[in-house]
Formats: structure tokens, sequence, C-alpha cells
């Protein structure tokens, strides 16, 4: 019993960082935006399938991972252009619908080209099999996952929190309109941010695509999850969201070993009871 609870602790920190890292793209969108990104999950399923693509036309699994990540930015900066920029003076409403418009598109679109099978792919030969602890076996993939989920999320923390164009990032988060007065390019910003936060919900399901394989309509699944990472630990909250996500991952994993047919459930329970609490999260602030 206590082995296989340390291999379900270990898979739920592993999925959990790939929580996080969707959750830290949609709260650096929340934060630059405040307003929810609804096309999050289409951007996570958008990575998802240009991993696989890249993979299937012999490209290396490394750089199908670096093109997963670029091709959602690529097409968050043609979203925020085209579409968010032109509604900012408007009421949040309609920036609202129209993410949620553009969820549905890109949805529909994934459709027209791939199908509606799901498709999967196996791990690169090095990272097939598990390692022995001795006590039980893990995955080495999801080891993978889980140590690249954590470097991403390291390299983009100290971005924020280390560099001029971070500093520029947290004052267009924290106070806009200050920033403004200091000269700060805050359009600028808001699609820097936007391409990030897009391009880490993509990065995140090149990375899922061997755990949970590509479907057009995966993205939705994983958009609930990250709301209720990013509610659990606070709208626009980035430490939150990684906070958030290990939680949610762990207890869904762990959940498996004495009621798994309610390990999905008890995620939704934990944002209930968040919001009953402490209804700005975590580590939100009212």
């Amino acid at each position: 019993m206590f082995s296989l609870f340390i291999a379900l602790l270990i898979n739920g920190i592993a999925i959990g960082l790939l929580y996080a890292l969707m959750a830290f793209g949609l709260s650096i969108i929340k934060g630059l935006l405040n307003i929810p990104n609804f096309a999050h999950g289409a951007f996570f399923a958008i990575g998802a399938y240009i991993c696989y693509g890249a993979l299937n036309a012999g490209l290396p699994f490394f750089v199908a991972l670096l093109l997963s990540f670029a091709v959602p930015a690529l097409v968050g900066v043609a979203v925020e252009r085209l579409g968010l920029s032109r509604l900012m003076r408007e009421s949040y409403l309609y920036q609202l619908l129209f993410l949620f418009a553009v969820a549905l598109v890109l949805e529909q679109l994934l459709l027209i080209i791939f199908g509606t099978v799901g498709l999967s792919v196996n791990p690169p030969e090095s990272l097939a099999g598990a390692f022995n602890l001795g006590f039980t076996y893990v995955p080495k993939y999801l080891v993978l996952n889980g140590v690249v989920a954590a470097l991403t999320i390291v390299a983009v923390w100290l971005l924020i929190e280390r560099t001029r164009l971070g500093a520029r990032i947290r004052a267009g988060i924290d106070k806009p309109d200050m920033a403004r007065c200091l000269g700060v390019n805050v359009n600028r910003l808001l699609v820097l941010g936007f391409a990030l936060g897009t391009g880490l919900a993509g990065f995140a399901g090149g990375l899922a695509l061997p755990l949970l394989g590509a479907s057009p309509t995966i993205g939705s699944d994983m958009l609930a999850t990250a709301f209720v990472v990013l509610v659990i630990g606070g709208l626009g909250s980035i430490y939150g969201a990684i906070l958030a996500g290990l939680l949610v991952g762990i207890i869904q994993c762990v959940a498996t070993l004495w009621v798994p047919a309610a390990s999905t459930v008890l995620i939704y329970v934990a944002m209930v009871l968040t919001l009953i609490v402490r209804p700005q999260g975590l580590l939100g602030e009212r």
C-alpha cells in the first residue's frame, strides 16, 4: 500500500506540474487582460496536434515540443491583434464572447483537419520504460514531463521576476494605468503576455501528448481543470497557479487509491470549498 501511495504521489506531482504550466499561462493572460481566456484549452489542443504532426514528419521530440510552443504563441498574437485589441474599449463581455467564439472555431478547425478519432504517440525510445525505485516503478516519460514542466515554470518565473521585461509585465498586471504614465507600452505587453500564455498552453499540450493523446475536444477538458487551478490558487496569481496545480494533481492521483470513481469530482469539491472559505484563492488578493 505504501509503495502504491508513493507512486501515485509522484504521478500527482508530475501531472500537477503539467496543470500548473497550463494555469500559469492562463494566469498571465488573466492578470494582463483582466479576463479569463476561454480559448486557452483550444491552444492546448493545437500544441498537442502540432507536436503530433512534427513527430510524424520525422522531427526530433524536443524540436516538436518547441514548435508546440511557437505555433500556438503565433496564433495567440493573431487573435490578440485582430480581435481582442479592437475590443479593449468595449465591455469585457464582448471580449469574453469573442474568446468563446475563438475556442469554438479552433476546435472545429481541428475536427475538420484531423477528424474525430483521437491520435496518440509513444514516448521517444530513450524515454520508454520506467525507473526502478526499489519499492515501485515510475515511467521515465512521466518524470521527464514533470521535470520539463518545472524547468519551464522556473524559466518563465525568472523572466517575470529578474528581467526588465518581466518588471514591465508585473507593472502591467498590477498597475496598468500607472505603467502607462511611466511610459510603458502596455499594449505591447498585452501582445507579449497573450503570446506567452497561449504558447505555454500549447507547450503543455505537446508535453501531454504521449500521456493523454490528442483529440479536438481535449482542450475543453483541460480548460475546466485549468480554471479549477486558477480559482484555487487565486485569480491572476501566478504563484497561486503553481501551488494549486500541484495540489490538484496530487488530489486527483492519490484519490484513485481510495475513491477512484470520485477522483475528478474531488478537485471540484476543493474548488467549491476554496470559494466558501477563501474566495480570493490561496494566494490571491481580495
